[in-house]
């Protein structure tokens, strides 16, 4: 194994599990039974609780009792920017999904009542099985890398497939001009937070909305989906639930599929990150081999994938450098916001070499 896969453990003693609940972080058990009580079908009591570890930016609790284990996953206390920590969001993805045998967990119940524990939260079933970090699956075969990989590609095909409207999910978003709605929001943001002048973040501002390809579906888009945010069976190589909906919307399902493809290309660190190893020996499909199972399953046409890696590079940029501008202004002063920040002219510069692949005149 390469030496970079050497942090997953350290990644995994990190996030996965659970800790004590800390003390800022606790519930009133007394009001949650309750909630329980008349919200959750089949529930007895009495409750006990764990804190599950990682870095969600919506805390999330394990809720154990003598027969049954669920999740409660719930906003931050205090003040919250208007669209961010979208708990309720998240809640209406997997209502929808969940009946069509999607692998997403049941829910339970939301709870938009902030007087029961403090802020907004939803219960739902617990998904008993593996998460995996580190994209490299150092404790993993050939065989089973590629079987783990093709389950990743295969569920992220079938949500896709989903139909929004036969599952209440018709008003979940703007289906259409997808990419021109994130490519002008981030072009703002990017200004309102400049720090130094990029040429090439120029052009891209300039370029990426003339040459947006036709949207050919619309669909759900996940809008974070990678390994570690989806659970695996125990023993079997399958999915067997997808988490962390906060971002999900409808749009173009290129763009979702196009971000999940990046990690061909970011650096294997011990998380998602495949770039530099050596995919085929490992038993992980090339990018055209994944390419080539999407599109087989969805029956889409072959998309333009290097016009989606500047897009997604250039939105990631986008967002990393409105974190740079926190860390100067010194209001994001943590040493990872600072790692962080020194990514954006590297984003912005393999940002630049995929649109010149994709046609970008000089």
């Amino acid at each position: 194994m390469p030496e970079e896969t050497s942090n997953a453990i350290d990644y995994e003693k990190e996030m996965v599990g659970t800790v004590e609940v800390p003390e800022a972080d606790q519930l009133d058990l007394a009001k949650l039974t309750a909630w329980f009580e008349a919200n959750v079908e089949g529930f007895e009591g009495p409750i006990s609780y764990s804190k599950f570890k990682g870095g969600q930016s919506n805390p999330t609790y394990r809720i154990d009792t003598p027969t049954t284990s669920y999740v409660l996953r719930r906003q931050p206390f205090g003040k919250l920017l208007p669209s961010a920590h979208a708990v309720d969001r998240e809640y209406k993805a997997m209502t929808g999904l969940y009946p069509t045998g999607f692998p997403v967990p049941r829910t339970y119940g939301l709870c938009e009542d902030a007087d029961v524990l403090g802020s907004m939260f939803f219960v739902m079933s617990m998904a008993d099985g593996r998460s995996l970090w580190n994209g490299a699956l150092p404790n993993s075969t050939p065989d089973e890398r590629k079987e783990i990989y093709h389950s990743l590609i295969d569920t992220m095909a079938d949500l896709h497939l989903s139909k929004p409207a036969e599952i209440g999910l018709s008003d979940f978003g703007k289906s259409e001009d997808y990419c021109a709605r994130q490519i002008s929001r981030w072009s703002k943001q990017y200004k309102l937070s400049e720090t130094e002048t990029i040429p090439e973040m120029d052009r891209l501002i300039e370029w990426l909305p003339e040459t947006i390809p036709p949207q050919h579906a619309s669909g759900i888009v996940h809008g974070d989906y990678r390994l570690d945010n989806v659970i695996f069976h125990k023993d079997e190589n399958r999915i067997i639930a997808v988490l962390d909906w906060e971002l999900s919307t409808l749009g173009d399902p290129i763009a979702d599929f196009s971000y999940l493809m990046l990690n061909w290309f970011n650096p294997a660190d011990g998380r998602a990150g495949l770039g530099g190893l050596d995919v085929e020996a490992l038993g992980i499909p090339s990018v055209q081999e994944a390419v080539e199972r999407y599109v087989a399953r969805t029956g889409y046409p072959v998309p333009p994938m290097e016009w989606y890696f500047a897009y997604n590079l250039f939105r990631l940029a986008g967002i990393i450098q409105g974190i740079k501008k926190r860390v100067i202004d010194g209001t994001a002063s943590s040493a990872h916001a600072k790692k962080m920040s020194d990514r954006v002219t590297p984003l912005v510069q393999q940002a630049y070499a995929f649109a010149k692949a994709a046609g970008m005149p000089d």
